[in-house]
């Protein structure tokens, strides 16, 4: 009765920033990125926050690495819960950043774009 889509869903839900960061190879849809080329940075503030920076060169995800860059593409910016939240889609992006719970810096129309590379839970 379950289709391929839900299971997918509930295998992309994550309990913590560090399980998203570690998993988001995985979940990164590289045929919607095509021409990308970005370094979006994530600040994170509070509970299991920190800084984490992704790569994204000619549409190919190249990775993760801890701490921020001197001048990202995009600095996605919120409290750490409220990503995880995000992450598995139970906040929704633009009511996050219509309330102010996620702020971004940068290429605005990056961060609309994002949500079809890497695919809110």
């Amino acid at each position: 009765p379950f289709s391929t889509r839900n299971r997918e869903v509930d295998m992309a839900k994550v309990a913590n920033t560090a399980e998203y960061f570690e998993t988001l190879g995985d979940r990164f849809l590289a045929d919607q990125a095509k021409g990308v080329n970005a370094t979006i940075q994530y600040t994170l503030a509070g509970d299991g926050g920190g800084e984490w920076t992704i790569t994204i060169e000619d549409g190919e995800y190249k990775g993760v690495q801890d701490g921020g860059v001197e001048k990202p593409t995009l600095n996605v910016m919120m409290d750490a819960e409220k990503f995880v939240e995000m992450a598995n889609g139970d906040l929704d992006g633009r009511k996050a950043f219509l309330t102010r719970k996620l702020k971004v810096k940068g290429n605005i129309a990056l961060a609309q774009k994002m949500q079809k590379f890497f695919p809110q839970g």
